[in-house]
């Protein structure tokens, strides 16, 4: 497999070879650690060490100190100025989206309330959710909306599907606007395991005001990993209706 007598180093025969491992997706299941390759190879450990640390400069592999290398996950993009779904977001990455359905009842919150317009102890149907992306953790999705239009919601199956969904299906109610905001936050030590987010890692904060003709019926709050979601945006001359507001300090 691998040429000891050419002038090309050892290391970058390695890499050669794992890059056309990889195209051929050999590796969908797992990828080998440190050991496996060292005997795959026939190389030192400094060898396969320097081949890693390559494919980790161009973000195809990541590795901790004591951990197993593995596949970078695919990044979920997400375009602004669309009432977009999550769900639609990550499938259409060829990844399986999955939730863990952390909460679905009724309750009362009075700052949710009044956002939503309504009296501070009206009850709220409310959706917690850990959203996964392929295997790994994507977001902790929270969202809020008034009882006396979304209580059908309470029978859906949120496992494997998208809130506007069971919307449509359960409510008959279609959203068509809003307004969202997205920001940086730090993690808290819990969401940072819940989420399993690596140490370099930023968290994002999306919050979301979803409306049927100008009444809100949805607040989403959302946390989601940095490493694996952008937000994109398409310009023109004309400007591109994005807005950038500073946020006081201390």
């Amino acid at each position: 497999m691998l040429d000891r007598s050419a002038a090309v180093p050892l290391w970058q025969q390695v890499l050669t070879d794992l890059r056309q491992r990889l195209a051929d997706g050999q590796f969908t299941a797992a990828f080998p650690g440190e050991l496996d390759l060292v005997e795959q190879y026939g190389v030192s450990r400094h060898t396969v060490r320097e081949a890693l640390r390559r494919l980790r400069a161009e973000g195809i592999v990541t590795a901790a100190r004591g951990r197993r290398p593995r596949l970078t996950p695919a990044e979920v993009e997400q375009p602004l100025g669309a009432l977009a779904s999550l769900f639609t977001a990550v499938e259409a990455r060829g990844l399986e989206q999955r939730s863990i359905v952390r909460r679905l009842d009724v309750r009362a919150d009075g700052v949710v309330a009044s956002r939503l317009g309504l009296e501070e102890s009206a009850p709220l149907v409310y959706l917690e959710r850990l959203r996964l992306a392929g295997d790994e953790p994507l977001a902790l999705d929270r969202a809020w909306l008034p009882a006396d239009v979304a209580a059908p919601l309470l029978d859906a199956d949120f496992t494997h599907t998208a809130l506007y969904d069971e919307l449509a299906t359960y409510c008959d109610i279609r959203l068509s606007g809003g307004q969202e905001q997205v920001r940086a936050v730090l993690a808290t030590s819990g969401e940072r395991r819940l989420l399993n987010l690596p140490p370099t890692a930023a968290l994002l904060l999306v919050e979301r005001t979803g409306c049927l003709n100008g009444r809100p019926l949805e607040f989403r709050h959302t946390l989601v990993r940095g490493d694996r979601f952008a937000v994109t945006a398409s310009l023109d001359a004309r400007g591109a209706g994005l807005a950038v507001s500073p946020r006081p300090t201390g």
